[in-house]
């Protein structure tokens, strides 16, 4: 208390001033309208910032929330796009049935990913309490993503498009071409694609997708863009490098892919 009286009798002349200042300020605004709407829009801006600034703070910690809410949707709408096929929108159908599909796709959060290897694997956080079983695919908003091998009761492995045993069946946009995509080991960001035949016609900067020549994913689910390319050796087949769509380095969210008639399928190709 002793040291608040000190300061006060020390510096007395100058809070008697800033006192001052502070009545002639308050009388000058009271008596200006022009003053008055100066200092009204003064404080509407502070506080106005003040109030953005809280809300991007409240805002940024309520994106999990909304990423969740959002996903659910995604969830929802993937499965009824799934329904739709190219022939849905060029015939007109007479009925009202609606348009089935074979593929239920499932939201699911990557726990650990692999990208720095030569065989890379991706944990998920579903399993067999989830209905996802070996064999189906997985994929993010932008593009394939690898193929489940191993499931247990709440988890599974999946074999990432970034693994030397990775094959999956993948082709031009524009065409019925397809071949095998594989990876070489070098760039989490390019993979390759094998096979396709020296026939096609094809640009960099094309598009490269899943061709649908397998149950474990549907025909159009995107991959990336053509790099660059060369024939092989024998000057039958081209060597494709392609650009991801996704960056494999930076996943959080997956959809693994089932194939209801996956089992049916299988059991005639055998």
């Amino acid at each position: 208390m002793r040291q608040i009286i000190n300061f006060l009798i020390k510096n007395k002349h100058f809070l008697l001033f800033l006192m001052l200042l502070l009545i002639s300020l308050i009388f000058t605004i009271q008596s200006h309208s022009y003053h008055k709407s100066k200092f009204i829009s003064s404080t509407n801006f502070l506080t106005g910032g003040i109030y953005n600034w809280r809300h991007s703070v409240s805002h940024y910690f309520g994106l999990k929330k909304e990423n969740e809410r959002l996903l659910i949707e995604n969830e929802h709408l993937r499965n009824q796009l799934s329904s739709l096929t190219i022939d849905s929108f060029a015939v007109k159908h007479t009925d009202s049935t609606s348009f089935k599909t074979p593929f239920v796709f499932t939201k699911s959060l990557v726990i650990k990913n692999d990208y720095s290897k030569i065989d890379n694997y991706i944990l998920i956080d579903k399993g067999e309490n989830h209905s996802v079983f070996a064999d189906m695919g997985v994929i993010t908003d932008k593009g394939i993503i690898g193929i489940i091998e191993n499931t247990s009761k709440n988890y599974s492995r999946v074999i990432s498009i970034l693994n030397s045993n990775s094959r999956i069946n993948a082709g031009l946009k524009k065409s019925n071409q397809y071949g095998s995509l594989t990876w070489n080991g070098k760039d989490p960001n390019i993979v390759q694609l094998e096979t396709i035949p020296r026939q096609a016609i094809i640009r960099e900067g094309d598009t490269i997708i899943t061709h649908g020549r397998s149950t474990i994913f549907p025909k159009g689910i995107g991959i990336g863009t053509i790099l660059s390319y060369k024939l092989n050796q024998n000057k039958s087949y081209y060597e494709i490098d392609v650009k991801l769509f996704n960056d494999m380095t930076n996943i959080g969210f997956v959809y693994t892919i089932e194939n209801k008639n996956a089992i049916e399928i299988k059991s005639l190709e055998k």
